[in-house]
This record gives structure tokens, sequence and C-alpha cells, in this order.
């Protein structure tokens, strides 16, 4: 261990110590932005730096349990980055799959995928069912959202969508639908119906936007950018978003 790095365990260990676990917020979503920048700056294949990336999410999650969050959605996918040149996509698919296994194989963790299913090839969609169903009984741990195949305005789209059907089924006219329906409503059909909203949203790489990430959900959500890739996310950088979401007053609508 070099000099700098005990300085950081060293800073980190303060800022932990110094945290008021009942400010900490319950749901984060991250944002795990700048992998294949991270591999570039390194000199290293795109592809390395998605499986790097891969790599620290256990870390992240660890981090997590530590302090007491209860559920964390990672944004791996999104229906965007569906339109990358196969010679990409398919390697990261594969990484994606494998991070997602070894989340159910963990068996800390409760899995449950968020995004659209059938955007994605049959073998991705199997392995986010199969580490879904494996790890439904579990109890305790954190529960895990992977948004593979994820867009905030789809998901809209699918609530509303969903809503309709499901009222369609009953015989509700458009008339009376658009009398009652209401933010909770579409609420209880979103991919992530049934959980908080998140508290706070970390962003990696620097870039300070949401990018369609959680756009519902969000509506009150604190946002926490860090400069670092996201391989090179540390858990400094971790408690450093910790602190700095207890430190806001949260006024909801002033």
């Amino acid at each position: 261990m070099n000099l700098r790095d005990l300085v950081y365990r060293l800073y980190a260990r303060r800022v932990e110590g110094r945290l008021d676990h009942d400010q900490v917020p319950k749901h984060i979503g991250v944002i795990l932005d700048g992998n294949r920048r991270w591999a570039k700056a390194s000199g290293n294949t795109p592809e390395s730096g998605h499986k790097a990336g891969a790599s620290k999410i256990q870390e992240l999650l660890g981090w997590c349990a530590e302090t007491d969050v209860e559920v964390v959605t990672l944004w791996m996918l999104s229906t965007d980055n569906l339109d990358r040149p196969d010679g990409e996509l398919i390697p990261l698919l594969g990484i994606i799959e494998d991070a997602v296994r070894a989340l159910a194989a963990d068996g800390r963790w409760r899995v449950h995928h968020v995004g659209t299913l059938d955007l994605l090839p049959a073998r991705t969609q199997s392995v986010l069912k199969e580490a879904e169903e494996a790890t439904l009984g579990i109890r305790g741990g954190i529960l895990v959202n992977v948004a593979v195949g994820y867009g905030g305005r789809q998901e809209i789209a699918d609530a509303v969508r969903s809503l309709l059907l499901e009222h369609a089924e009953k015989g509700t006219s458009v008339e009376e639908l658009a009398e009652t329906v209401d933010v909770e409503h579409i609420s209880e059909h979103l991919y992530t119906r049934g959980q908080p909203d998140p508290d706070l949203v970390i962003r990696t790489s620097g870039e300070q936007r949401l990018s369609g990430f959680m756009l519902w959900q969000s509506a009150h959500s604190e946002y926490y950018f860090c400069e670092v890739f996201w391989p090179a996310f540390r858990k400094v950088d971790f408690l450093r978003a910790l602190r700095d979401y207890a430190a806001r007053h949260r006024r909801y609508g002033s």
C-alpha cells in the first residue's frame, strides 16, 4: 500500500465515523458511467473497461450494506446502448449477464430486473429471469434493481400501457379512466412498483444529467455527480455522496 492509498483509507474512515446512519438514503440509484473513457485513458479496450466496471458492483453493494442502504438501482444498460455496434454490444451483454449471475450467486442480494425484456436477446432475458427467481426468497438483504434495457421514457410509456390494458379488461371506459386516473395509479405500474423512490441518485464520470434515468421516481431525489469514472469509484467517493446527502435539507415542493 502506497502513501496515497493509506491517506485515502484514513480519510474514508474519518468520513464514515462521522456519518449519521439515520440520515443515510434508503434507496440509491447509480448511473454507472465512464467505463469506456476509463479504458481509453488506461490504454485498454472498451471491453476491459466494462469488465472493470462490472467488478466494482460487488464493492458498491458491500459499502451499501455497511451503511444500511436497503435498495440499490444500478443502470447497467440503457435502451440507447442497444444501438451500439455488435462488436461492442455483444461482449457488453455477456459481461452484464456474468455480473447478474454473480449477484444471484452471492446469496445476500435480492435481484430484480427493471427494463423492457422484449428488447433484449433471449439469453440475456433468461439470465435476468433466472436471477430474479433464484433470489426471490432472500430476506433482509439489499434489493438490487438491475436496469438492463432501461429507459425512463419507455418505463412511463409501459406503465401507461399496462394501466390502460388493466382497465380495458375490467370494462372501464376511456372517459371513466380519465376522470379517476392519478399519479398513484401510474406509479403502481412502474418497473419499481411497491418500492420507495430513490432518495439519492449518483452519477459517475462528471456528466451532470440524468439521461432518462428513473424520470418518474426521481422527482424528489437528491443528485450527486462524481468526477471519477465508474471503474475508479472508491469507497471515499461513496461516503462523500452520503455525507453530501445528509447535509442537504430536503423540502418537497418548496
